[in-house]
């Protein structure tokens, strides 16, 4: 059921990136507000409110919010920018530095010497696992959670049903 909705949220083109990403079911369950995402996913921007379904015991946002929105940001890019791959996410490190007292917003930039280095990479053997870091900002500008995500691109078919993927739909989420 949720695979069929998927593809049926990908599949609608007057809807832009930013709004098939928003309902995505799990971030549209949380209310994240996608602020930017540029075309070739260089730079993404998105909120996630704290209310009161995203707050802890403590007041502060729940990890696990933060950490279900911020996986699959760089598989995704990832998958965006070289088609003909299959990107699942290989490793994800979240470091909760300071408490999430306000709506956060995650930054995501994709460094372009790493796209380079991943570009050489896949000319020469087929296969990269690059790792990006990123965070979740306060309010007031402070540094919140500190985000390294690690992700594995390989040919398409490399391993099937294994892990997280995202394989690049044209204009989907």
């Amino acid at each position: 059921m949720s695979l069929n909705l998927l593809k049926f949220i990908s599949r609608l083109r007057f809807l832009s990136q930013a709004k098939r990403l928003e309902l995505y079911p799990p971030f549209f369950l949380m209310r994240v507000k996608a602020l930017e995402i540029s075309d070739n996913w260089g730079r993404v921007r998105l909120r996630l409110p704290l209310n009161m379904v995203s707050k802890n015991m403590g007041g502060s946002m729940f990890g696990g919010y933060q950490a279900a929105l911020s996986d699959p940001i760089a598989a995704l890019a990832c998958a965006k920018r070289y088609p003909g791959t299959d990107v699942w996410t290989r490793h994800h490190e979240v470091d909760f530095r300071k408490p999430g007292n306000s709506d956060l917003e995650l930054h995501f930039e994709f460094p372009p010497q790493l796209d380079a280095q991943i570009r050489a990479e896949l000319a020469a053997t087929g296969r990269s696992t690059p790792s990006f870091e990123y965070a979740f900002y306060r309010r007031d500008d402070q540094l919140c959670t500190w985000v390294r995500s690690t992700v594995a691109i390989r040919p398409e078919g490399y391993l099937s049903g294994v892990g997280r993927r995202y394989k690049c739909v044209k204009n989907g989420p």
